[in-house]
């Protein structure tokens, strides 16, 4: 197994600290147009299980078993995922600015597009980590976790994912990328997942900001709302800034 740093993004461009800081922060509808079910949309993983059983540290203790099986079946399904048109076109934001993704997804779709910093804030289903030392963090090519597979500390591997009733990742760092972006794209995410959501605020008021893919328009904060998928939306948002 490869240890991995939780949550460390990879080093910026050698030139980034010239470019204009701006963040992309993204939800569960990018990934939605790769096939990839959202959480929370009709017909979404929520409606499918028992959120108790398969996603807090409950579960976890009462029914391993069925916790590993529900991340097994998530992320067979990210490994056999592509990234799509708004992945990539995000990426490509980086010939001119200097990116970081915040994205509340935990799959590794901005990755594999060519997103070079990211920042989950909900953790990575390509990693696990120990139940006993959340620090040791693992990279996890395979498809499948089992009981028995274990940390270099004998104890179970578990999802490197943020459970219900556990504090989410980087949070202190991804309002301080929002207060320094000059520009800051939100795609895909339904603003109703806490704390992530109040992120928004810290964003400045003199930032150019952009809303795309919501369920409703939020003008609050002086930003501007493109409605439209993140497929449709998104690569001509960036072609603009790009210009």
């Amino acid at each position: 197994m490869n240890q991995s740093n939780q949550n460390t993004p990879k080093p910026p461009l050698t030139n980034a600290s010239e470019k204009e800081p701006i963040v992309v922060f993204t939800g569960a509808g990018v990934s939605a147009e790769s096939g990839l079910l959202t959480f929370r949309d009709m017909g979404g993983i929520w409606n499918q299980y028992d959120v108790t059983e398969v996603a807090s540290p409950l579960a976890w203790r009462r029914q391993p078993e069925l916790v590993l099986q529900f991340y097994n079946e998530r992320r067979e399904k990210v490994i056999a995922a592509s990234p799509n048109a708004a992945h990539y076109a995000i990426a490509q934001l980086e010939e001119k600015f200097d990116v970081t993704v915040i994205t509340q997804n935990v799959d590794d779709l901005h990755e594999r597009a060519g997103s070079s910093k990211v920042l989950h804030l909900h953790g990575e289903i390509r990693k696990v980590r120990s139940s006993l030392d959340s620090k040791l963090v693992y990279e996890w090519p395979e498809a499948h976790l089992v009981l028995g597979q274990l940390c270099e500390k004998g104890r179970q591997l578990r999802p490197h994912i943020v459970w219900f009733g556990e504090s989410v990742f980087a949070m202190h760092e991804a309002a301080q990328l929002f207060g320094q972006a000059k520009k800051v794209l939100v795609v895909g995410s339904s603003l109703v997942v806490q704390p992530a959501a109040s992120l928004l605020a810290y964003a400045s008021f003199e930032a150019e900001k952009v809303l795309i893919n919501l369920e409703h328009a939020n003008t609050q904060g002086n930003y501007e709302y493109l409605q439209g998928s993140a497929c449709e939306q998104v690569p001509t948002l960036v072609e603009r800034w790009l210009i």
